[in-house]
């Protein structure tokens, strides 16, 4: 079946279920939790950069300031939903990594370089040959900070990719939405599967976040 490129009505949205759908417990790799709580003084954020399986990897093998990563969905109507039913293409989810990570060990702005240089955030409802909304790419905020240093770095980066005969970036950049977390088998799966799928690919634009480069 033809992906969906459309996001879906709430009338033809998918019902979902009350209750969340079972995950792992703990972290593939640190062996820590992998819901709340939290440690004190972390913050959230979810990235959606295609396929969630590289896309966590990328975020995980940062280590240093990062105290947990999981993969699901989010920006959709659907609540509790089944992977099955996102690829459906009428949840109107994407698959995010959230990332938790010590704002005191780590700057935010390095895990938006990490983000947007990982991935081609011009192509819309695909990520090279992953088409659908779920590959949409997004940024999902849980501060006012982290908002307008997204904003602002949306505006760096779609300027120095335009200069290189982008189109323009179609990266979603919203408060965070309710977050659901994937099957066990998705968390940390490249991890489990080493020689799993990775679909992920950057421009090859640099990103100059932190190098005394201004928001346009």
């Amino acid at each position: 079946m033809p992906k969906r490129l459309t996001l879906p009505t709430a009338a033809e949205a998918l019902p979902g279920r009350s209750e969340p759908i079972p995950t792992a417990e703990y972290h593939f790799i640190t062996h820590r939790p992998l819901k709340p709580p939290f440690p004190a003084g972390t913050e959230r954020v979810l990235f959606g950069l295609g396929c969630f399986w590289g896309a966590e990897r990328k975020f995980w093998e940062i280590e240093q300031g990062i105290w947990i990563t999981a993969v699901g969905y989010a920006g959709g109507l659907t609540p509790n939903p089944t992977y099955e039913e996102v690829c459906t293409g009428l949840t109107g989810h994407t698959e995010v990594v959230l990332v938790v990570y010590d704002p005191s060990a780590i700057a935010f702005e390095s895990l938006l370089k990490t983000f947007w240089e990982n991935h081609n955030p011009t192509q819309g409802m695909r990520q090279g040959n992953d088409r659908g909304t779920q590959y949409r790419s997004a940024i999902y905020a849980s501060t006012p900070a982290q908002l307008r240093a997204a904003e602002e770095t949306r505006s760096v980066y779609g300027a120095a990719l335009a200069a290189r005969g982008f189109e323009p970036i179609t990266t979603e950049v919203l408060d965070m939405p309710p977050f659901y977390y994937a099957e066990d088998y998705h968390q940390q799966y490249l991890a489990k599967n080493p020689d799993g799928y990775c679909g992920l690919g950057g421009t090859g634009v640099a990103c100059q976040i932190g190098t005394g480069v201004a928001a346009a």
